[in-house]
């Protein structure tokens, strides 16, 4: 090795040519549930400010109103918001992970056609 190669540190040139699909299905399983969580305290935190400002209360009494003058209870309840947000969480959970799995399909079938991505590889400085 001569001085100039040390200098420029090691250097290798790889190609990615082909994505597990069953690892692929494990890690985005995992990032789907995180962002899962993170969506709900998000949905959580966002109830509680605006409970703290009274919206829920004035909006169930604006639409008990508008809609049915001698019912009470409430249209809007927390049951329900979470409810919703959990579903659609869900959803968003199994539609990430499928997307993301077929993706490692997609890129397997190209990479054999195109030879993959090329990628290099360095030491650190």
């Amino acid at each position: 090795m001569t001085a100039k190669q040390a200098q420029a540190g090691l250097r290798a040139s790889v190609q990615i040519r082909e994505i597990d699909p069953w690892s692929t299905l494990k890690l985005s399983s995992i990032i789907s549930l995180v962002l899962f969580l993170v969506w709900m305290i998000a949905v959580g935190m966002l109830y509680l400010v605006l409970d703290f400002m009274n919206v829920w209360e004035r909006l169930n009494s604006a639409f008990t109103d508008m809609l049915n003058e001698g019912a009470t209870g409430e249209i809007i309840s927390a049951s329900q918001i979470f409810g919703w947000a959990a579903a659609i969480g869900f959803i968003n959970m199994i539609l990430l992970t499928a997307l993301l799995t077929l993706a490692s399909f997609i890129y397997n079938l190209t990479a054999d056609l195109v030879g993959g991505v090329e990628v290099t590889l360095a030491d650190r400085d």
